[in-house]
């Protein structure tokens, strides 16, 4: 099969390459010149585990590759994939499908033969339906079909998430765009990956409704942490009570500071203003986007309780900015949230990621970046750990303790136990659990 991947993305670069690694031949595309330059030069974008050695492997056995020409891309594809940008809008928290419909119009006019468009970004329902009209608008004489295929890649784990998917969703009605769809993913198929086919409206759904109930999953716990703190409970054995019913299961139910990242916060938005317009409101969902944006807030009071109820002139490192670990993508990370309002409280920030830094730099201002843990925590009146990177996961307390001003140790992720923090003489205070 010949793959046009309109995006070079998060999504659109993992899916293309992960295609071509099956075996298809893949031309990702992309309006941004110098993006598509350093992937020929063989640099990637983003950070994500084993994409760029993927990315080499199927460059060099010519199953990859990227150009700006998206008549040089769809020259001959069985399939077009749209995988742009979906941001919020501004004002409404709507999903902006600005590159979305302006993707459909440049497609329309390089239609030649029969040809699947497959809206891989994240959209609102009726979004297909609006980009088969402005294709047939554009070009009442093409052969098309247009296709719902949502993605569900977690960023760290998008590799194997895409080669090991727990299931697959399409979403078309139209039986020519089934077969070219199936033949798409008949490797996946092979590997008994289960595809589930329904029409286009209902895939649009899947995909927001999968991801506000694994982020009102995250905020039940958190909000569990809170009470568990309140009446001397430990949020960690709840979590593993509940979790070991098979209809709940223990993933998301890890207490922490606050979903963010590149999908939940602005889909769960989407979701709720899209149920608004449909005169059909999720108070769940808009719920939970009320109470996480106030946890990521409190997370700073913690901090500052912790120092004693002020850190005006005081020392913090922060241990983690990104979003989670494994990824550069600081979206809506809890830590941009955190860090100006310790800073607005009179704090002086030492912060260190190991991926993050770059991008951290260009949204945070007057933070101190370090070089490594330890660096971060010289002569810091308080440590807080705000993502879960396994390189703070073994850290060396002594060493720690012996370059701190004041060894106090706010755990936002419940690395460590506070009886081996207590051990090293540290005050800990981690989430959900009594101190």
């Amino acid at each position: 099969m010949k793959i046009a991947m309109i995006g070079s993305g998060y999504v659109g670069l993992v899916s293309g390459v992960c295609f071509a690694d099956f075996g298809h031949k893949v031309t990702c595309i992309d309006v941004d010149s110098d993006k598509i330059a350093r992937l020929q030069a063989g640099v990637m974008p983003i950070f994500e585990p084993g994409l760029q050695e993927l990315v080499a492997k199927n460059v060099r056995e010519k199953r990859l590759s990227f150009t700006t020409s998206l008549k040089e891309g769809m020259d001959k594809a069985d399939a077009v994939f749209i995988a742009v940008g979906t941001p919020s809008r501004r004002g409404d928290g709507h999903a902006d499908l600005t590159y979305v419909y302006q993707a459909a119009e440049e497609i329309a006019r390089e239609i030649k033969d029969y040809v699947v468009i497959v809206t891989k970004s994240t959209v609102p329902v009726g979004t297909g339906d609006a980009v088969e009209e402005i294709i047939r608008k554009n070009r009442p004489d093409a052969q098309f079909a247009v296709v719902s295929n949502p993605e569900f890649l977690r960023e760290g784990a998008a590799i194997n998430d895409f080669k090991r998917p727990d299931r697959i969703v399409i979403g078309t009605t139209d039986l020519q765009a089934r077969d070219v769809m199936s033949e798409v993913y008949r490797p996946l198929y092979l590997n008994q990956s289960p595809i589930m086919f329904t029409d286009r409206r209902t895939s649009e759904l899947i995909k927001y409704a999968a991801n506000a109930f694994l982020a009102m999953k995250i905020t039940f716990i958190n909000e569990m942490a809170d009470l568990c703190e309140a009446v001397g409970g430990n949020v960690q054995d709840v979590a593993r009570g509940i979790g070991l019913d098979n209809r709940i299961g223990s993933k998301f139910l890890h207490a922490g500071p606050g979903y963010g990242g590149s999908c939940f916060p602005k889909d769960t938005k989407a979701l709720a203003r899209t149920a608004q317009e449909a005169d059909a409101p999720v108070r769940l969902i808009e719920t939970t986007i009320a109470v996480n944006d106030q946890r990521k807030k409190a997370m700073a009071q913690r901090i500052i309780k912790a120092c004693g109820g002020s850190v005006k002139n005081k020392t913090i490192a922060i241990l983690g900015l990104t979003f989670k670990p494994n990824t550069d993508d600081m979206r809506d990370a809890p830590a941009l949230d955190i860090i100006p309002a310790l800073q607005q409280a009179g704090a002086t920030i030492r912060a260190h990621d190991p991926e993050g830094m770059e991008h951290a730099k260009t949204m945070l201002d007057h933070v101190q970046f370090c070089d490594d843990a330890y660096q971060a925590a010289q002569e810091a009146d308080a440590i807080a750990i705000v993502t879960e990177w396994d390189a703070y996961r073994a850290l060396d307390l002594a060493q720690l303790k012996e370059v701190m001003k004041t060894p106090i140790l706010v755990d936002l992720r419940n690395i460590y136990r506070s009886s081996e923090m207590a051990r090293h003489g540290f005050t800990y205070i981690g989430i959900g659990r009594s101190h």
